[in-house]
């Protein structure tokens, strides 16, 4: 809130930005505007929500034998040891069976939290874009109002997903059967190339299918896919090449993250921290980009919708 207040012109800048639709760059800009600014609140929420679990992980290393500052398997040299300390497995392996379900139970509720963070942040951004200011406990509690309805969207998407990615892989296992066995290279071939097509065709319905979640949270929609679709109409590519931008920032900060430190503490509880904190960081940048996407694509449905709405009324009374 403090940032927003030492400059009214960014404030009214980003105002001027939400209420219109925008470009490419727009979009990217005004996410990267918001993480920066905002970065104390919307890792508050990530931490408050996924922290707990985070500590309570590990914990659970550490009292199955992992080292906290720095990990490292047999070898005779540094390198060695270090390689060998994420091939290496005794210590979880001799753990006990509570160990190994307090990670699965931990695993779990961290799938039922992130949603819930993911939600509060959008209720955030949506509170800025309206210049309403917010308390980061207060959106949290929004977000968990939709507790139940995230939960159902989420099986929903997930079985709309898992039937759609059905689909081509019975129809290329159909076709290469009927080519026969004395066709094996022609058939490898033909599965590069659907297996490719269907990838890529996936991805972009993917990308059209996606802002369910927002409209759940925010339209009180539910399950939001049908919402979602009508939202991304004639925005798939724009939409499409976002998703890839943001992805490669996540995959280029978690290369780098795991990398660096990886080779200093080897596969200790320390590095398990920090990837998890970059994981936040990554999926909190993501989280205020998909807002952004979402309340620009609510502005530019909205404005088709009064758009429509009077050249119907000029037809009327013509």
């Amino acid at each position: 809130m403090e940032c927003f207040r030492k400059s009214g012109r960014l404030e009214e800048v980003n105002k001027q930005l939400f209420n219109k639709p925008k470009a490419f760059g727009e979009i990217l800009d005004l996410t990267f505007q918001l993480s920066k600014n905002r970065f104390v609140d919307f890792m508050k929420i990530f931490l408050i929500l996924l922290g707990p679990i985070f500590v309570l992980e590990a914990i659970v290393y550490l009292m199955s034998g992992v080292n906290f500052f720095r990990e490292t398997g047999p070898g005779t040299v540094w390198f060695e040891q270090i390689i060998n300390s994420f091939v290496e497995t005794e210590p979880l392996e001799t753990a006990s069976l509570g160990a190994d379900l307090g990670i699965i139970g931990l695993g779990l509720v961290s799938i039922l939290l992130y949603p819930i963070a993911q939600a509060a942040v959008l209720f955030a951004v949506n509170h800025i874009r309206k210049g309403e200011e917010f308390k980061v406990g207060d959106v949290i509690k929004q977000a968990f109002s939709r507790f139940w309805a995230i939960l159902w969207g989420n099986i929903v998407f997930f079985f709309v997903i898992f039937g759609i990615m059905l689909i081509p892989i019975i129809a290329i296992t159909s076709i290469v059967i009927s080519m026969g066995p004395e066709n094996i290279i022609g058939a490898v071939i033909l599965i590069i190339l659907l297996g490719f097509i269907f990838f890529f065709g996936f991805m972009l319905l993917i990308t059209r299918l996606s802002f369910y979640f927002g409209s759940i949270v925010l339209d009180k929609i539910t399950p939001g896919i049908i919402r979602s679709w009508k939202l991304s109409r004639k925005r798939t590519w724009p939409l499409f090449g976002l998703y890839i931008i943001f992805y490669v920032i996540i995959g280029a900060i978690t290369f780098a993250v795991e990398t660096s430190f990886g080779l200093l503490l080897g596969n200790s509880v320390l590095l398990l921290t920090i990837n998890n904190l970059a994981l936040l960081f990554t999926t909190m940048v993501v989280t205020v980009g998909y807002s952004v996407m979402f309340l620009d694509l609510k502005t530019r449905h909205n404005a088709d919708d009064l758009k429509e709405m009077l050249d119907d009324y000029q037809e009327n009374n013509k």
